[in-house]
């Protein structure tokens, strides 16, 4: 993966847009499995940060993140602004996580 300038902000300091590629996005689904829940459902007992489910949170923003990237690379993109995650339940225990932005060209302010 090409490392970019990733930004939830409108803009980048030192750079301006010279061109609009358009919104760009990464889409992953990830369910919980039966023993994954039987073990999250023994670590709620004694309270505090369930980290099974934290670590698969965790990798679905991840792998939607890195696809919204190889999204705006195909676009020929070199940053992308306006960056937000949002995640809904498909169905009980299947989770989509969707990260997206607008993909730019940026170039330094001279």
């Amino acid at each position: 993966m090409v490392k970019y300038n990733v930004t939830t902000a409108f803009g980048l300091p030192n750079f301006h847009v010279v061109k609009s590629h358009g919104i760009v996005r990464g889409i992953t689904v990830r369910s919980r499995s039966v023993v994954g829940n039987l073990f999250a459902a023994i670590e709620s007992l004694f309270g505090g940060n369930i980290t099974l489910y934290a670590g698969l949170c965790e990798r679905a923003r991840e792998d939607a993140y890195e696809l919204m990237c190889d999204h705006a690379m195909q676009c020929g993109a070199n940053a992308i602004i306006g960056v937000h995650y949002e995640s809904n339940e498909v169905m009980a225990g299947i989770t989509e996580v969707l990260c997206y932005g607008t993909a730019v060209t940026v170039e330094p302010v001279q």
